[in-house]
């Protein structure tokens, strides 16, 4: 069905004809976001400090097959893997046909379609996250204060996470506002796979249908996603650094 006006394609993404509320549409996002920025920024923390070490090692190698790997690509695999030869996850839909149960019972078959598509997704950005995070920290962590900090006898563990990643952590956060509203406007490769209800297979049925009110609709809800979530970013800023936050 063809919408009619913007109003009504927003209405659409808000609130999917299926019953399904927004929110739930974007929980996968954001937990692959989050899961993405924890262990893509302690793997790169671990890198740093050890940076000739065979782990280290390993894990570069890794970063880089994942920051190459198509992200299709990786969740056919994951459903070869995890789906058709080794039946552990279902691989496709946001929750099965004809559940007729509690909330919980609801809930949980949702989480149990949510594993594939967010280790799709935090697989490829764990391997930017720990790039950007391990360029970041050999950048700052032979600095002055960082230095300074040693000779006050503080521990490496303090010295590391307290004074180094503080600043390091800028540009990733600098990245993670802009591929979270990115994230949140649909990520249509994965939708597609997953056959996942979001807006990205959104916007893309609306182009196949020549849907414009549909397209524009989707277009300004991701722009406002987008900006909330730099508007965010920004404001994170100068709780994380304080010369900042006196401008």
């Amino acid at each position: 069905m063809r919408c009619r006006t913007v109003l009504t394609c927003l209405q659409q993404i808000l609130l999917r004809k299926d019953g399904q509320e927004a929110v739930a549409v974007a929980f996968d996002r954001l937990t692959a976001a989050f899961l993405a920025v924890t262990f893509g920024v302690l793997t790169g923390v671990i890198v740093a400090q050890h940076p000739n070490s065979l782990g280290s090692s390993f894990i570069t190698i890794l970063s880089l097959f994942g920051f190459a790997m198509p992200v299709f690509w990786l969740g056919i695999m994951l459903i070869l893997a995890f789906s058709l030869y080794v039946p552990i996850f279902p691989g496709h839909g946001m929750m099965t046909v004809g559940l007729a149960g509690n909330l919980w019972e609801t809930a949980k078959d949702i989480l149990h379609h949510l594993v594939l598509p967010v280790c799709t997704l935090a697989i490829i950005y764990i391997a930017q996250y720990s790039r950007l995070s391990r360029a970041s920290m050999l950048e700052v962590i032979g600095s002055d204060y960082v230095r300074t900090a040693r000779a006050k006898g503080l521990s490496e563990r303090l010295v590391i996470y307290k004074h180094a990643l503080r600043n390091a952590i800028l540009p990733i956060l600098t990245v993670f506002g802009i591929q979270i509203g990115h994230l949140l406007a649909g990520a249509v490769l994965v939708e597609t796979v997953f056959t996942w209800p979001g807006m990205g297979r959104l916007m893309f049925d609306g182009i196949l249908r020549r849907d414009y009110p549909l397209i524009m609709g989707v277009l300004i809800f991701s722009s406002v996603l987008v900006i909330v979530a730099n508007l965010l970013t920004d404001l994170l800023y100068g709780v994380l650094d304080p010369r900042i936050r006196r401008r």
